[in-house]
């Protein structure tokens, strides 16, 4: 039997929620520090998806939306995708920088240089997550960015790197200011050949 995420049982899923719930206590406070004030973070759900789900997930191909794709690297590789609804993206950048949350953004160089940020703090936060409760390597690259339909963006890591597992560890996340949430999509894509080094490091493969 191959192994993959399609294998897992409650507790290897409440294992991999934790890396969420983890990794996002950990963003939030690299978030307060960057910001120099409080962002709530929740994950309000931890799913494992077929790589094929994911545009439905982000409410369908034809969405506009801002996509940041890392590669990881160290004993696991694969890829990392953070997606937002384009408008979600816009009231982020706004709360990043401390503006009206309603002020239309411009995606110039500054408002891209601050979604980076939150991509990387997020990234790491996940993987430094990962890392400490297997015990690997795991490192991001610098991310990219784009802004283009969703089925376009998820369309990149599986051109970009070539054959990928079926199935996508899924971290839904929610910041919030005040009445404010913006929800975006953390997605983890191992490779193939990753998929039993990670399970193993789990705990979850023989």
């Amino acid at each position: 039997m191959s192994v993959n995420f399609d294998n897992l049982d409650n507790i290897q899923i409440d294992v991999l929620r934790e890396i969420g719930n983890i990794g996002s206590g950990n963003a939030a406070t690299a978030l307060a520090k960057m910001l120099n004030k409080r962002v709530n973070m929740d994950v309000p759900q931890v799913k494992v998806l077929q790589f094929q789900e994911v545009s439905d997930i982000l409410g369908g191909a034809e969405i506009p939306v801002v996509g940041l794709l890392l590669r990881v690297t160290g004993d696991i590789s694969g890829s990392i995708m953070f997606i937002l609804e384009k408008k979600a993206a816009g009231v982020l950048v706004n709360i990043l920088m401390g503006k009206p949350l309603d002020e239309i953004v411009v995606f110039d160089e500054i408002a891209i240089s601050a979604l980076k940020e939150v991509g990387n703090i997020l990234a790491g936060s996940y993987l430094s997550a990962l890392s400490t409760l297997t015990n690997l390597n795991i490192l991001p690259s610098v991310p990219e960015l784009a802004i283009d339909m969703a089925g376009a963006i998820i369309s990149v890591p599986a051109i970009e790197f070539g054959k990928l597992g079926d199935s996508v560890l899924f971290i839904e996340t929610e910041f919030s200011e005040g009445s404010t949430k913006v929800v975006g999509n953390f997605f983890l894509v191992p490779d193939i050949d990753s998929y039993e080094v990670l399970l193993k490091a789990l705990g979850v493969a023989n």
